[in-house]
């Protein structure tokens, strides 16, 4: 039975995949910081095929410990300070997490044993937010860097340090270039699900107005539990590789609240949605959109669930929620 090791097992990507390895026949074991986490009761009751395992991205000896105690046949890196308008505010703990954590947790395959003799293949869950300021559209795996966030910044460490231990060391390491990716396990700070759930209370009378940054944005949407069987094709190829995973589609803001409030009954979303200049990012990234194609073409992976549907699914998750809540 293979053995896979998740960080950010709390997340929505975490969660996912979990999932997904499970019906694999793995054993799943998630890396969870400190002895009270919160969300730690939620994993077990929710995942209970998942062993927690202490460990953190900012400590390099935990790390070796985790790697030591589990074994894994595969780690799949998902934990990050991944949400980029607070990585404006806090840069030096995104950038010492989700980019120098990609580097100790590589020493520590290094140190265990991911070398061909002993290989633990690695995954690094890169980011479309390091195109930022796109150089071409749409944005493939030879597309120059150009982040506009230091969550963008501390991505393209992780991405190229990756790359560096691949080249220097012969450890088996890929990295994802995933762009946007929700679903209904989306965490409430992110722009698709604050629409969503906002949508939803908007209906129930709840709330009455959505407070959003810039509408303009536009963003290739995915559904997030198609993405993680692409990060799962990565690690089964002969060879280790990087690849964009996106949908090849773009969309924008606007169309995402036209959507949701739609799906709710409410047919003119600009009656409820207000901008406040706190919402804008001090440098935004206008415009994103994947080239799939090496994806497609080597692994053979395409996504199944569409753009509409996405919204949708996350529109009556947020409504079932929300409507259990105000009867309760």
């Amino acid at each position: 039975m293979p053995r896979a090791f998740i960080t950010g097992i709390t997340g929505q990507d975490g969660q996912h995949l979990a999932e997904f390895l499970h019906s694999k026949g793995y054993e799943v074991f998630g890396m969870l910081k400190g002895q009270n986490n919160p969300r730690a009761l939620q994993i077990r009751d929710e995942f209970p095929y998942v062993e927690l395992v202490p460990g953190d991205l900012a400590d390099l000896t935990s790390l070796v410990s985790a790697l030591e105690y589990v074994q894994p046949d595969e780690v799949y890196n998902l934990g990050a300070i991944s949400f980029v308008a607070i990585s404006f505010g806090q840069a030096e703990l995104t950038s010492n997490i989700t980019g120098l954590g990609v580097l100790r947790m590589l020493e520590a395959i290094r140190m265990v044993g991911g070398t061909q003799n002993n290989p633990i293949r690695f995954y690094q869950a890169s980011s479309s937010e390091m195109f930022g300021k796109v150089r071409e559209v749409p944005q493939s795996e030879l597309t120059p860097f150009h982040p506009r966030s230091p969550y963008g910044c501390a991505k393209v460490f992780g991405h190229d340090i990756t790359v560096n231990y691949r080249e220097s060391y012969g450890i088996y390491a890929c990295s994802g270039i995933l762009f946007n990716h929700e679903g209904p396990r989306r965490g409430l700070e992110f722009v698709t699900r604050k629409i969503s759930n906002t949508a939803a209370r908007i209906k129930l009378g709840v709330e009455k107005e959505l407070v959003m940054g810039n509408l303009d944005a536009k963003r290739d949407w995915g559904y997030a539990g198609d993405y993680v069987r692409a990060m799962w094709m990565m690690l089964q190829q002969d060879e280790p590789d990087d690849y964009v995973v996106a949908t090849g589609e773009t969309h924008s803001i606007e169309e995402f609240l036209t959507l949701a409030f739609q799906e709710v009954g409410l047919d003119d979303w600009r009656n409820y949605v207000r901008q406040d200049p706190r919402f804008f990012r001090p440098a935004e990234v206008d415009l994103l959109i994947g080239d799939p194609t090496k994806a497609r073409e080597k692994l053979g992976w395409i996504p199944e669930v569409d753009f509409p549907t996405l919204v949708s699914m996350m529109v009556q998750n947020d409504l079932a929620i929300e409507t259990a809540r105000v009867k309760n």
